[in-house]
């Protein structure tokens, strides 16, 4: 590596805006702020919705279920 071509990499701090804070490193030089984090996150909190517009979901489910053998066709 070439010197005094890289910038500086310090260590900051990250504050979300539920109030939880960490630390990291960064060359951003300035403590960084956040709206969500992995503590208010929906997905990582388990409170996340599927959201099923117009009934998609379960039309795609009909659409492509497995479908059970019938008789077979006569020779």
């Amino acid at each position: 590596m070439k010197p005094k071509i890289h910038p500086a990499y310090n260590t900051i701090t990250v504050i979300c805006s539920c109030g939880n804070s960490w630390e990291t490193r960064s060359t951003l030089s300035r403590d960084l702020h956040v709206e969500v984090c992995s503590l208010c996150h929906p997905f990582y909190t388990g409170k996340q919705k599927i959201v099923d517009t117009a009934g998609r979901v379960e039309k795609f489910r009909q659409k492509y279920a497995r479908k059970t053998p019938g008789k077979p066709a006569a020779a």
